[in-house]
């Protein structure tokens, strides 16, 4: 039997479809027996006999893959490719696939979240009256804001299209291919240069992948550029802001706050940890019930099709390999 190895946790737990799918073809599997985010070792030591990986965001190294002669495909849950390493995967023959689009809709949603419980302080008062206290807070509105998206792709787009649709005041946006992400409907649209974005938004949300030219992306100097009111989001990936930096700029009373959904250690259990004004999230962005199912679904669709030997459907594109032999 072919065997299949699901490493990204939950799987399933809301629609079991993709475990019955796997079943109905008589595809042998076995489900992350951690229960967690699997390390470069712990990967390595489960590849062994495995033809496909149904991946999360474990690292994906070159030592896993020389660790499993048998595989043959890693089909990724979800959009982000950093933890991949593509060069190796393409010397070794095996194929990656993703499933870019599915996640998009609850990563957007979450974000604008985000904005809005930052603006009104609501996470802060929310601790304050599990603390028995009653606090009110001002906020700003929406309308009243300048507000900078840095990466406009899938999700980038979909906040953008959201927020004009709620009003937004002025939209500052940046991306290295602007002519590539229809938006140009959206008439408040500005297009800008990342510097312009840092020191005239109230709020800064990032959604760019994690490459070599993207990593600690936004320092400290960045940050400082900031207005001392503004506010930072990234439901993007851990990594693309320096997170000593944030922690140190926010522990000097600079920004009003920052929300941070994912990070370069997970589990986080570092310095932001202690910043009230710092709304962080356990990597949740894609957990929808919705966009999590069909994440699932296409991921295993794409495993089961190349185990029946039929068109891959999910191919990761060359532009993703080209990024990171640039970044050799």
């Amino acid at each position: 039997m072919a065997r299949v190895l699901i490493t990204t946790v939950p799987f399933g737990d809301k629609n079991d479809l993709p475990i019955r799918q796997l079943e109905a073809n008589g595809i042998e599997y076995l489900i992350n027996p951690l229960g967690r985010k699997l390390k470069e070792d712990e990967l390595a030591g489960m590849v062994s006999d495995v033809e496909v990986l149904i991946a999360g965001t474990e690292p994906i190294t070159a030592k896993v893959m020389a660790n499993a002669p048998r595989l043959k495909l890693i089909s990724r849950v979800g959009i982000g490719l950093d933890s991949v390493d593509l060069l190796a995967a393409e010397q070794r023959g095996i194929k990656v696939s993703y499933t870019p689009d599915a996640p998009a809709p609850a990563v957007a949603e979450l974000t604008i979240g985000l904005m809005f419980s930052l603006m009104r302080s609501i996470h802060i008062a929310n601790a304050r009256m599990h603390q028995g206290e009653w606090q009110r807070y001002f906020g700003r509105r929406l309308a009243d804001l300048t507000i900078g998206i840095v990466g406009a792709g899938r999700i980038g787009g979909r906040v953008l299209r959201q927020l004009a649709a709620l009003g937004a005041g002025r939209l500052l946006v940046n991306d290295i291919n602007p002519a590539a992400c229809g938006l140009d409907d959206i008439a408040t649209i500005e297009w800008v240069e990342k510097d312009v974005i840092y020191g005239a938004s109230d709020i800064v949300s990032l959604h760019v992948p994690l490459t070599v030219q993207t990593k600690n992306m936004v320092r400290r100097e960045d940050l400082r550029q900031m207005k001392p009111d503004a506010i930072i989001v990234n439901t993007a990936r851990g990594g693309i802001i320096n997170e000593d930096d944030l922690a140190e700029v926010l522990g000097l009373g600079h920004l009003a706050g920052a929300a941070v959904d994912v990070f370069c250690e997970e589990p986080y259990q570092g310095r932001l940890a202690s910043i009230e004004r710092c709304l962080l999230t356990s990597h949740m962005g894609s957990m929808s019930i919705d966009c999590r199912t069909r994440m699932e679904i296409e991921a295993t669709e794409e495993a089961i099709r190349f185990l029946t030997e039929q068109p891959l459907e999910g191919l990761v594109p060359e532009v993703e390999y080209q990024v990171q032999r640039e970044g050799l």
